[in-house]
């Protein structure tokens, strides 16, 4: 965790520092503590323009990895992710339709549409996987059906609506973190906070959860009441950093992967990990999206999509394996 705190810290300053405008790595540093520099730009520079997106970046990446950790340990399985069982679709199937049938409705509404819709999808897989008690194969298989039908109202928005509000949703689909300003932030924080500490608080019941839905009864475990804040905490988690990013993909699927090979299976020590994990592949994605055709930018959800789909190629190919 230490080592990946340092990575992270390295990986943001180096981002506030590239741009048009570049600022040398020590005096981001002396910016952000308040220290004067030989330059008085520099304050608006960093703490105005790049230092709350490299922040917006790393929340939403942790809170990504974090769903993506509990969706895999509620499902019993290392391919789910929220992106993958609906949740995402149906935060940008809401976002999309308020972005190209509603658009005169003020922007700021859109992060709250994108939750409901992500919560609304979460809700209806719950209750349609529901017999007798949840499974982690119906919950499954529910949330891919729901992902398809939200991912194809989604594209016929998409297709009738206005050009220049289609224009608008197709660069939130792509997920970006561009133009992100304090006012993110500031309403992001609590989401991650409240819904992150919840998490790890619920952690050590996705250990029992691993063992089978009979074993974990017979260790005491109330399944469906655990299962289902799980479920609330990864949907929170999930459609907020939708809400605040757009539809940054296959982060979910790789950050709790690369932390289980780092330290291990165990969901106490896996969940926050993996929140670095997440947190510091976004925040590089960002940087790579800024620098690689500079001065046009990628959207950092484009990144994570080159990178994230052979990732899940490879995890296929290694689950069907074993």
């Amino acid at each position: 965790m230490l080592g990946l705190m340092l990575v992270t810290l390295a990986a943001m300053v180096w981002s506030v520092s590239q741009g048009e405008y570049p600022v040398p790595p020590q005096d981001v540093i002396r910016t952000i503590l308040g220290v004067p520099t030989d330059n008085p730009d520099y304050v608006f520079v960093v703490n105005t323009l790049r230092l709350p997106r490299t922040l917006v970046a790393w929340e939403v990446g942790m809170a990504l990895a974090i769903a993506g950790t509990l969706t895999q340990g509620i499902t019993r399985n290392p391919l789910a992710a929220p992106g993958i069982i609906g949740v995402n679709a149906g935060a940008a199937l809401a976002a999309v339709s308020l972005i190209v049938v509603f658009p005169a409705v003020p922007i700021a509404v859109l992060p709250l549409a994108a939750f409901s819709g992500a919560l609304t999808v979460a809700a209806l897989i719950y209750l349609l996987a529901w017999k007798d008690g949840s499974s982690p194969i119906r919950l499954i298989l529910v949330g891919v059906g729901f992902s398809l039908i939200a991912g194809a109202l989604t594209n016929l928005l998409v297709t009738f609506g206005n050009i220049n509000d289609v224009s608008q949703a197709l660069v939130w689909l792509a997920g970006s973190v561009y133009g992100r300003s304090w006012p993110q932030v500031v309403a992001f924080t609590p989401w991650l906070v409240a819904f992150g500490l919840l998490s790890l608080f619920l952690s050590r019941e996705l250990n029992a959860l691993q063992l089978g839905d009979d074993l974990a009864r017979s260790l005491g475990s109330r399944l469906e009441w655990q299962r289902g804040w799980l479920l609330l905490s990864s949907v929170a988690l999930a459609g907020s950093a939708v809400a605040t990013a757009g539809g940054i993909s296959f982060v979910g699927l790789m950050a709790p992967h690369m932390a289980r090979q780092i330290i291990g299976p165990s969901h106490e020590s896996l969940v926050p990990v993996a929140a670095l994990t997440g947190g510091a592949l976004v925040v590089v994605a960002d940087l790579i999206g800024r620098l690689l055709f500079s001065p046009i930018e990628l959207p950092c959800g484009i990144i994570t999509a080159i990178v994230g789909a052979p990732y899940f190629l490879y995890l296929l190919i290694r689950t069907r394996r074993t």
